[in-house]
């Protein structure tokens, strides 16, 4: 994991597409603007875990026995 400090209106670059910029920084909390292509998918930390955790549920869930239903 790379840990660095940032000051407001500096920026991370992240290949040569995205772009993190550090917008504000009040107390504890950092406000950060993400410049990256449209097909980039970003998310939140606790809305990714909540998408895998369904994902997740979903594919544990049994198959359904069709075999029994009547042909078309």
């Amino acid at each position: 994991m790379l840990v660095l400090t940032r000051k407001p209106k500096q920026q991370i670059y992240i290949g040569d597409n995205i772009v993190i910029n550090i917008a504000e920084v009040q107390g504890d909390n950092v406000r950060i603007a993400i410049d990256a292509p449209g097909d980039m998918k970003i998310y939140r930390g606790e809305i990714y875990t909540a998408i895998r955790q369904e994902n997740t549920a979903a594919a544990a869930t049994a198959a359904l026995d069709v075999s029994s239903l009547p042909s078309p």
